[in-house]
């Protein structure tokens, strides 16, 4: 082997390499399947991290998950939770209190839905006439009415249900799934988030963060036209032999570097992230190829349509990334896409237009391919909206203000019970009153359909064991289980 320069600074190479992602990554690994450590349990204080697979304290059901993220927080009144009572006082004034977030536009007048609702599949869940193709997936889905995070506010609600706190700088749901879990394939991302083309959601990349984990469970960012994942091809002058020997001189480099910096946990991730950028040159692109999919499918996830293609698309990768072992993704409408403060009567048919097609689709497709059995699907916002009038300008103007403290969103697959409607809200869909689930309750449910006990997955950070729900009292809702009977607490 030839020795190391040692008076050719490794910062110096690295800025001088044009040879893209590529470049920066280590060797391509010869011997790849024995480099994949054998699966054990995260250790309280480990001392290196990857994403090789982990042993789940107990036999898990959801092996992935794909949350579909709708940003703003979509109307349950209009979509997802009829309320009859509300007719007989639209327009006349709320019987009660109304917490406002908006009080310089607020109004006590009620808002019924102006959309009609019916039941849907076998199971008769009601739902509106604006999600059609949602509503014929009703026998698959857990439809849960009573949600609730009380923080009403964007930022705030997004982090409680997004990262167990209403705290910033906290790892989200698919940080702490891939460092408990590892991923189950080593040449893509564990964690990737497909962003919507308009603009990056409400507190843009914390919605995928690793916080304080180590940087390598943050989420790989998918953009939502080509090239989907930047730099990650080299010039055509540079590939084959003359990358390959980039790629053996920078091993060697980085090994060094490494071993003069035992512990550095950031460096130990920059690194992985490196290696797995230079095998993700033929598997991301392979990946996130849709047109090696059927015309059929295409047409199942709206493609055909210039109203859904975009959404659709982002669902259909989803699909194709759990099929190859991706742990989690997450894909995002824009900003505030569903925050329906006025014009909903215009707006909201809108946004239902852009998902629902290619919401239902990635549930049948999933089904259809038999990976829904091992894959969560998670449809919702952080928030839903109040009973009540908001910007009382004419027909044409009014909208819905914030509402956490009762709404709706659904899951479906990885051992939720399909074809059931869980918890309840008031008669004008204000605040949860039956069977109410907080973030931390779903938490601990999601974690523990993934074979963990949520309090048991942990993080030493600033002298004590750090977990997603954080000392909160979440429980496993076993209404909402397909086997509540395999509920199980670790030792």
């Amino acid at each position: 082997m030839t020795q190391l320069n040692h008076s050719f600074p490794r910062r110096v190479f690295l800025k001088a390499s044009v040879a893209g992602a590529g470049a920066v990554g280590l060797s391509f690994l010869a011997d790849e399947q024995d480099a994949i450590a054998t699966p054990a349990k995260p250790e309280l204080e480990p001392r290196s991290f990857d994403q090789t697979p982990k042993l789940p304290h107990f036999e898990p059901q959801a092996k992935a998950m794909i949350s579909l993220w709708m940003q703003g927080g979509p109307s349950h009144h209009d979509l997802f939770d009829p309320k009859p009572e509300m007719k007989k006082y639209d327009g006349k004034t709320f019987p009660g209190e109304i917490k406002y977030d908006n009080a310089a536009q607020s109004s006590s007048k009620v808002l019924a839905s102006p959309w009609k609702f019916r039941p849907h599949g076998e199971c008769g869940t009601e739902m509106s006439e604006l999600i059609p193709n949602i509503g014929s997936i009703a026998d698959d889905i857990c439809l849960v009415r009573s949600t609730h995070t009380g923080v009403n506010n964007h930022g705030q609600s997004i982090r409680a249900l997004n990262c167990g706190r209403t705290t910033e700088g906290r790892p989200t749901i698919g940080s702490w799934l891939t460092y408990a879990l590892g991923s189950q394939t080593q040449d893509l991302p564990a964690y990737m988030a497909l962003v919507d083309p308009g603009q990056l959601p409400v507190l843009g990349v914390e919605n995928w963060s690793n916080g304080w984990l180590p940087a390598i469970y943050q989420g790989t960012v998918v953009r939502a036209t080509e090239p989907r994942i930047l730099n990650l091809q080299p010039p055509a002058h540079l590939k084959g032999e003359v990358q390959e020997r980039a790629l053996d001189f920078l091993k060697r480099l980085n090994e060094r570097h490494s071993k003069q910096r035992p512990g550095e946990l950031d460096l130990q991730a920059r690194i992985a992230s490196y290696d797995l950028a230079a095998r993700m040159q033929t598997s991301a692109a392979e990946a996130l190829d849709i047109s090696r999919e059927s015309k059929a499918v295409h047409r199942l996830y709206g493609l055909d349509d210039k109203t859904t293609a975009e959404y659709g698309a982002r669902c259909l990768i989803a699909r194709r990334l759990v099929e190859r072992g991706v742990r989690c993704v997450q894909v995002f409408t824009q900003n505030q896409f569903w925050d329906h403060h006025g014009s909903i009567i215009s707006a909201l048919p809108n946004a239902c237009r852009k998902v629902d097609r290619g919401s239902a689709a990635l549930v049948q497709d999933l089904k259809q391919l038999g990976l829904l059995d091992t894959t969560v699907v998670h449809w919702g916002g952080e928030m839903g909206r109040l009973p009540v009038i908001q910007n009382d300008a004419g027909r044409a103007k009014i909208g819905r203000d914030h509402n956490t403290y009762g709404f709706s969103m659904w899951v479906a697959g990885g051992g939720f019970k399909a074809g059931h409607v869980h918890g309840a809200t008031d008669d004008f869909g204000h605040k949860a009153v039956e069977a109410t689930v907080n973030h931390y309750d779903y938490h601990a449910t999601l974690m523990h359909l993934f074979g963990l006990d949520h309090l048991h997955v942990t993080y030493q950070r600033g002298g004590r064991e750090q977990t997603l729900t954080d000392g909160q009292p979440g429980r496993v809702v076993t209404e909402i289980l397909s086997r509540p009977d395999r509920v199980v607490v670790a030792s």
